[in-house]
């Protein structure tokens, strides 16, 4: 792909999770291709307008929408945000999180908290979003997985068990919204170098696994992925599961 083009103008995006790491790599990549973004983080007011000043210190455009969206009106308001700017073209569902709890340990709480944010999260943004991106006529979806869903984890459960459904959730969204031309797949990114809390231990799999690559990747190999499933050389690509992990997991 030309990096100096932008295949994306004239399109809008809506990031979830986009304040840090892979979410606002790729809210950087679908602006860097011409797309206005749609920039959504649960807390951290800071971090949203950080990644919309640099969007728009590189000539992009982009707003930042804040909550939860384990919360269906955090849905509805990024839906809404859209509207106000006249279409939807993509959705972004990143948000995630990834706890380490041994099975034992796991409260029901804590099980429900992770399936609200990566599963019920997705699916609420996607009701709320799918009858603009219908309208797309050359709409995308894109759920991000993890590549320990496929491959396997301890003390992941919750995480591994929410980021598996929504490969079933993008197979059957990929059924109901083709007849709109609207594209759904399922990136796993994996071994990826991103800025952690500095008192959490390293993921346990990423002690044990290792890429063909050599290193890890970076959160911008991600955003590329995504970045080109949105356009339009992507067109014939619907209901995969789309590995970006070194080869650190080969299906």
């Amino acid at each position: 792909m030309n990096e100096n083009s932008k295949e994306l103008a004239g399109k809008i995006a809506v990031v979830t999770g986009a304040g840090r790491n892979i979410g606002k790599a790729i809210a950087l990549a679908l602006a860097e291709g011409g797309a206005t973004v749609i920039v959504n983080a649960r807390a951290n007011r800071s971090e949203a307008d950080a990644v919309v000043r640099e969007i728009e210190a590189a000539g992009g455009k982009a707003v930042a929408v804040m909550g939860d969206i384990a919360d269906p009106a955090t849905a509805k308001n990024l839906a809404a945000a859209a509207r106000k700017l006249g279409r939807l073209d993509f959705l972004i569902n990143n948000a995630a999180v990834r706890k380490e709890t041994p099975l034992e340990k796991i409260s029901f709480e804590e099980w429900r908290q992770v399936h609200a944010i990566i599963l019920d999260g997705a699916f609420h943004c996607v009701q709320a979003c799918a009858p603009l991106i219908r309208k797309s006529g050359a709409g995308a979806i894109v759920n991000i997985g993890g590549m320990s869903a496929h491959g396997g984890s301890k003390h992941r459960v919750h995480v591994l068990t929410a980021k598996s459904a929504l490969v079933g959730f993008t197979k059957a969204l990929a059924h109901d919204l083709a007849e709109d031309h609207v594209t759904v797949n399922y990136l796993s990114p994996g071994l990826i170098a991103t800025a952690r809390d500095p008192n959490a231990p390293e993921p346990q799999h990423h002690g044990v696994q290792k890429t063909l690559t050599g290193g890890r990747g970076k959160p911008e190999d991600v955003a590329a992925a995504v970045r080109f499933l949105c356009g339009p050389g992507a067109r014939y690509i619907t209901g995969q599961t789309i590995h970006a992990n070194g080869g650190a997991y080969l299906p």
